[in-house]
């Protein structure tokens, strides 16, 4: 019995609710000041009657489109390959080897071996004796 007396006063409410706002337009009622730069779409909005969407109007679902409940275990997907990303870069997982080979393969596709040390060209070591004898010192620090 009180179930039905809580029901019956939820619906004794919402229909009081409800019934105030049936019929009132504010714009349609409401006196509209002529000195407002607004005034005349004010009016013409108020007093035109549009009609208004319905469900109807929406468009179905396009075909070229995945399912609707395919979007879920997709989203899982890439978040479960995520966190196989993270746990496969962490701190740890990986270490640095072979890389003396490495460095001999690509030094053999290099081309011939690069002589480390000074240049044997004779203008190279003119151009490099010219910058040090240009070359300045910075100035001291301001204090």
């Amino acid at each position: 019995m009180r179930m039905a007396g809580r029901l019956g006063c939820l619906v004794l409410g919402l229909s009081a609710g409800l019934g105030g706002c049936s019929g009132v337009n504010p714009l349609a009622t409401a006196p509209i000041d002529p000195s407002s730069p607004v005034a005349g779409d004010v009016a013409a909005l108020a007093n035109h009657n549009k009609a208004f969407p319905t469900f109807a109007g929406i468009p179905a679902y396009p075909k070229d489109q995945r399912p609707l409940k395919a979007w879920g275990p997709a989203a899982r997907q890439i978040e479960r390959a995520g966190d196989q990303l993270v746990a496969a870069t962490a701190p740890g997982t990986w270490t640095l080897t072979g890389t003396e080979a490495f460095a001999a393969e690509t030094l053999r596709h290099a081309g011939p071996a690069f002589a480390a040390g000074e240049s044997t060209t004779a203008e190279t070591e003119a151009f490099a004796r010219d910058q040090r004898k240009r070359a300045t010192p910075p100035p001291p620090p301001k204090r």
